[in-house]
């Protein structure tokens, strides 16, 4: 008996072949869907679950700024507040999205770590913003909020429980789908 040609089995042994190109692209697609979504729980982990906390701040405007009060005068449907800093890029990427965002929904903002009221009043005059500003000079808020990164948007529900969360930019469409679903839900 002759021993088996080595070359031989080896054109006889069968291709594995790779999977479809499809399989591969919806395997990536899935790893970076889990990426981005470990990353969202990562930075909002911390938010506390049902009623916004209530807050009273200094006004960028002048006076003082209390949660309770503004969203009485926009209890009609959901409200956003968006988190902000002076020193923030992607804030600053942002701020057109915010603008267009304000002229069909009440956002309030505040101003985290960005100096006193004056500070504050002045960075939004020097970009040319016209946004209702409470001042979190140290950041005690966003920490009541759980939050440790800017920007950041968190939706209302018209009975005042936190209904969603983004941290980091988001689009405009993005802003304004959450903002929606808040009020479809609540």
């Amino acid at each position: 008996m002759s021993e088996p040609d080595p070359a031989a089995a080896a054109a006889a042994a069968p291709v594995s072949a790779k999977p479809p190109r499809w399989r591969r692209y919806a395997r990536d697609l899935a790893f970076v869907v889990a990426i981005v979504l470990g990353m969202h729980w990562v930075q909002t982990r911390h938010v506390p679950d049902g009623e916004a906390p209530p807050f009273v701040a200094p006004s960028a405007a002048g006076g003082e700024l209390s949660l309770a009060e503004w969203r009485s005068a926009h209890a009609a449907g959901p409200v956003g507040l968006y988190f902000w800093a002076d020193w923030c890029g992607i804030c600053t990427a942002q701020q057109g999205s915010m603008d267009d965002v304000q002229a069909d929904w009440p956002v309030l903002t505040v101003a985290m770590q960005s100096g006193d009221a004056a500070a504050v009043s002045q960075v939004l005059t020097a970009r040319g913003l016209d946004w209702n500003t409470a001042v979190d000079a140290d950041g005690r808020i966003a920490a009541r909020y759980g939050l440790r990164g800017v920007p950041a948007f968190v939706v209302l529900d018209r009975e005042g429980r936190i209904r969603s969360v983004s941290v980091g930019y988001t689009t405009e469409w993005g802003i304004r789908a959450r903002l929606w679903w808040a009020g479809l839900m609540g």
